[in-house]
């Protein structure tokens, strides 16, 4: 990289990153990409095996292999990221507890299924010679199959529930009220949203994160599917991250993104920053609680901003990703630098020097994010010069866990919301939270815990 390409902006751009920002939160993060975990072990015959229906066994593993879904803790929270994610909220719509139970088992078992490449339903009948499958044709199919042959590609589906689960307009619904965990608040409005009713809550939540597009859609698709007499789709949105696995990924603002995050092979660091403990309910003990926000980035904006002032807004340099004043990727913020005129280093508006732990009483999230893009959609800018016109709808999904929002994303996001000068090209358009609980065992379900009497 080119020494000039770190060459402080103009003073007049200084000037105006030291008057702040008042406007929405731009919490753009996501969790660098680490090598895949090893694959877990596959019980059955391959899908094409002769004579096995289509989807009964997970299809070879040349296409990066299964990721376990059972365990300790969910997957799809500290699992190394995959490329591609399908992010899906949805509302209960009975009024039986029996049913939300016999939902949750239904999708645990579909969950694992899906996880080892199999469909989230068993296909019975031999596959016939004659080219049919053995199945009744009048009646649907039990899988779409989209995903056949496709292998697991890496595939975790994570669960989570929304405060609706628990109560809603403060009637209890389910019997679950006096259970929801006091980290499962209400999240505020921050100064700046603008939040989209169709783009907000839920009653449940799953996150499909694969190596393969179309096979995290189609588990988010069986899924709804599965559970169409209980619920009904909220909304949906499809995310992607690119980069090679050994380095942290770029968002679509062009700058490495993730680099703060509390390392996910210090079990010590997870522990106190993401999982919940004993403070909580005990079906909680070893879960975790996400935010999801989808965050608008104003693309033609940012791109036709001078590189040095993208840097300052940062608090990063945008090829090399270090810090505002360092020279590698990994250097710690250095808060106290100040340049000849007096001027600190990072601004004070600037968004890493905001998020970091340094200024947030050591507090820390962990970001996976995913960035998105849906196309093209009128926009009002809200600041200047105020263009109304056609632009890309794109920016992030952002996702954060956290052991408790209370003292993780709430107050880190409530400072971002008022000081952050990144707020000029972003806008928070959807909002969510979610206790996430902690792995599902063998012969049980997720959530299990919180259903005992």
């Amino acid at each position: 990289m080119a020494d000039d390409l770190n060459e402080p902006p103009r003073p007049a751009r200084r000037g105006f990153l030291k008057a702040g920002g008042a406007a929405i939160a731009g919490g753009l993060a996501a969790t660098a990409m680490q090598p895949a975990r090893a694959a877990a072990a596959a019980t059955d015959a391959p899908i094409d095996a002769p004579g096995n229906a289509p989807g009964n066994a997970p299809a070879h593993e040349a296409h990066d292999g299964a990721e376990p879904f059972y365990g300790k803790h969910q997957s799809g929270i500290t699992t190394p990221q995959q490329s591609h994610a399908y992010f899906a909220a949805l509302d209960l719509t009975t009024t039986q507890r029996a049913d939300v139970i016999a939902l949750l088992k239904t999708w645990t078992d579909a969950a694992a299924r899906l996880a080892r490449g199999q469909t989230a339903e068993p296909i019975a009948g031999p596959a016939g010679n004659d080219g049919s499958d053995g199945h009744d044709g009048d009646k649907a199919p039990v899988d779409s199959g989209d995903a056949l042959g496709l292998g697991p590609a890496r595939l975790t589906i994570t669960f989570g529930f929304g405060p609706g689960l628990f109560a809603v307009a403060g009637k209890d619904r389910y019997g679950l009220e006096k259970k929801r965990p006091a980290a499962l608040v209400d999240l505020p409005r921050f100064n700046g949203d603008q939040l989209l009713p169709e783009k907000t809550g839920g009653d449940l939540f799953i996150q499909a994160c694969a190596n393969d597009a179309q096979v995290a859609f189609h588990a988010v698709r069986q899924l709804a599917r599965l559970g169409a007499n209980a619920t009904r789709m909220r909304w949906g949105q499809a995310g992607f991250l690119s980069g090679r696995p050994s380095e942290t990924p770029r968002n679509l603002m062009g700058f490495k993104d993730g680099t703060m995050n509390p390392p996910m092979s210090d079990p010590a660091a997870m522990s106190q920053f993401v999982w919940a403990g004993d403070e909580g309910p005990a079906w909680m003990n070893g879960g975790t609680y996400t935010v999801v926000r989808r965050i608008r980035i104003t693309l033609e904006h940012w791109d036709n901003t001078e590189l040095g002032f993208q840097e300052q807004v940062v608090g990063r340099h945008k090829y090399s990703g270090a810090p505002l004043g360092g020279k590698h990727e990994t250097d710690p913020l250095d808060l106290d630098a100040a340049d000849s005129d007096g001027n600190p280093v990072i601004p004070d508006n600037a968004h890493a020097r905001l998020a970091s732990p340094q200024l947030n009483g050591g507090a820390q999230i962990l970001r996976r994010a995913y960035s998105y893009n849906d196309s093209t959609s009128f926009y009002i800018e809200r600041w200047p010069p105020w263009r109304q016109q056609t632009e890309y709808d794109s920016g992030l999904m952002f996702v954060a866990h956290q052991r408790d929002p209370r003292k993780g994303f709430i107050p880190i996001n409530e400072k971002l919301a008022k000081l952050d000068i990144m707020n000029q090209f972003t806008t928070h358009v959807g909002s969510a939270i979610f206790a996430c609980p902690p792995g599902a065992q063998p012969g049980s379900f997720i959530g299990a815990a919180l259903f005992d009497a």
